[in-house]
């Protein structure tokens, strides 16, 4: 809807002298000269073809034109005082935003969130989980973490960690006839496979690496999410193929384990990055956020820390 108003300057000043009901005090209160608020006053009386007050020899008084207008434009500038607060308030909001792919945010990043709730209760956590390419940068987020090869342009970047690629199964699956206690074991399991994951870090190329070219690579379900994979393990339905750093906590507590030696864990050539906005890396909360998820990410690195 197209809005005809007048210069914005010109009600400010009949708004101001209207309450006032003096030229002088509506000066005072815009900062202006009283010549100058009598003068907008006349603009606006000649642009609507009607005076707006009774000019007496000391005084001001409303004409039923003006008298009809005030509330409503009173109103109207306490509307546009109480809008810019607001957005004030959002320019300084406690509030942070950040990007995350699910299964780095369902498996890492929110369990150790209360940590950092307890550390800094001020702040409030919007977290959107999504693999799509955001634009930090442009203040779409305020951070985002992104699992990559590095080298993210236009943003400061903080690496986190790197990480193992390492089959992992429930404890159960240690037990019974076919105990999944060495490699070949493998053969009586169901692998459990993520789209996602390039050749290098598949079960193919593992299995190739392990030495054991008669187990069909292939077989087995596919997850589109490492998360999804992650939690078909943990109810034994299979072994998973995953990042040792992601699945730590599941780890430490007996959740799941390593069913074989560290000879078998491959390094993974991506890694989890943090990216923030160079615009915002001295806000606060920014600032925040990103000196706990670093000492985190080192926490990971190294548990005994």
């Amino acid at each position: 809807m197209t809005r005809h108003l007048p210069p914005l300057n010109a009600l400010r000043a009949f708004e101001a002298a209207a309450r006032h009901l003096s030229f002088k005090a509506a000066a005072d209160e815009l900062n202006v000269t009283p010549a100058a608020v009598s003068h907008q006053v006349k603009a606006l009386e000649g642009l609507l073809g009607a005076p707006l007050f009774f000019r007496l020899t000391r005084a001001l008084r409303l004409t039923e034109a003006g008298q009809t207008a005030l509330p409503a434009l009173s109103e109207g500038f306490d509307k546009l005082a109480e809008g810019m607060q607001q957005m004030r308030e959002f320019g300084h909001s406690n509030v942070l935003s950040v990007s995350v792919s699910p299964s780095f945010g369902s498996m890492w990043l929110v369990p150790r969130l209360d940590r950092f709730h307890r550390k800094h209760p001020d702040i409030e956590i919007r977290i959107d989980g999504t693999d799509r390419i955001v634009d930090v940068a442009g203040g779409e987020f305020d951070v985002a973490v992104r699992y990559g090869p590095g080298g993210y342009k236009g943003v400061e970047v903080d690496y986190l960690f790197s990480q193992l690629n390492t089959p992992v199964c429930s404890p159960a699956l240690m037990e019974g006839e076919n105990a999944l206690l060495q490699p070949k074991n493998l053969a009586h399991h169901t692998l459990l496979h993520i789209d996602w994951k390039d050749a290098e870090a598949s079960w193919r190329m593992w299995l190739l690496a392990a030495g054991l070219r008669d187990i069909d690579p292939t077989r087995g379900p596919h997850f589109t999410q490492e998360n999804m994979a992650v939690q078909a393990a943990l109810d034994g339905q299979g072994v998973a193929l995953v990042g040792d750093r992601l699945v730590a906590d599941h780890l430490a507590k007996g959740q799941l384990v390593c069913p074989f030696g560290p000879d078998l864990k491959t390094p993974l050539k991506f890694a989890y990055y943090l990216l923030s906005s160079r615009a915002k890396i001295t806000d606060t909360k920014v600032s925040a956020f990103r000196n706990w998820l670093i000492e985190e990410a080192t926490l990971t690195q190294d548990p005994k820390k």
